[in-house]
């Protein structure tokens, strides 16, 4: 891609793969009836924005797992693995695709992600990879838990071109979902759907970056 200097990687089916689906089953296996409309990728009930923006804490969204799925019985454990069951890993090679981008671009990772998941995510990189986390990766990581904002909301995407100085002209955003890579266009940012089965190698492959 000519002029492209950034680029802000999203982590989830672009990074690291996952299945909403197994979610969805199994949250309704806890007893939450409406399942797939509570939570979906493009659709999710509130209590998960407020849980990915850092509003609530693990607990208090657990809680609130419980009383959807009118259970106060549930454990924070079959809580954690209904909500964890969604995370299958990262695709050999992706790493090292990172680690060579790294040198040729400035490089970010943007993720709406939460307590729970990046609690889990941090012990999967290191038990698998050695990794302790995602930061050597790139420049900078975003996780919006932690910075208070998430996709697809204009302010988180502002909030990095004025973070890391980035002209958006000159900037590749790489997302699976179609409602984030809209705000970042509205902003001049180029983007790009990875649509399954579709993987950042290929795409790195096809543009020669």
């Amino acid at each position: 891609m000519e002029n492209i200097k950034n680029i802000i990687f999203d982590y989830g089916n672009v990074i690291f793969s996952i299945d909403f689906t197994l979610a969805q089953q199994a949250f309704a296996d806890l007893g939450i009836s409406n399942a797939t409309e509570f939570f979906g990728h493009r659709k999710q009930d509130n209590i998960f924005n407020a849980f990915e923006k850092g509003e609530i804490s693990a607990d208090a969204f657990r809680d609130a797992i419980r009383k959807a799925a009118n259970n106060s019985y549930l454990s924070d454990q079959q809580i954690n693995d209904a909500w964890n069951s969604m995370l299958l890993g990262i695709a050999k090679g992706n790493h090292d695709l990172l680690l060579k981008l790294k040198d040729k671009y400035r490089t970010f990772l943007l993720s709406n992600i939460n307590a729970i998941h990046y609690d889990y995510i941090i012990d999967y990189l290191k038990r698998e990879f050695g990794f302790e986390g995602n930061d050597h990766l790139f420049e900078k990581v975003y996780y919006s838990h932690l910075i208070g904002k998430r996709k697809p909301d204009a302010d988180i995407f502002e909030y990095i071109l004025r973070d890391s100085n980035l002209n958006p002209a000159e900037t590749l955003f790489i997302d699976d979902s179609p409602q984030h890579l809209a705000t970042a266009g509205t902003l001049g940012i180029r983007t790009f759907l990875m649509t399954a089965p579709d993987t950042i190698q290929a795409f790195a492959e096809r543009e020669n970056l």
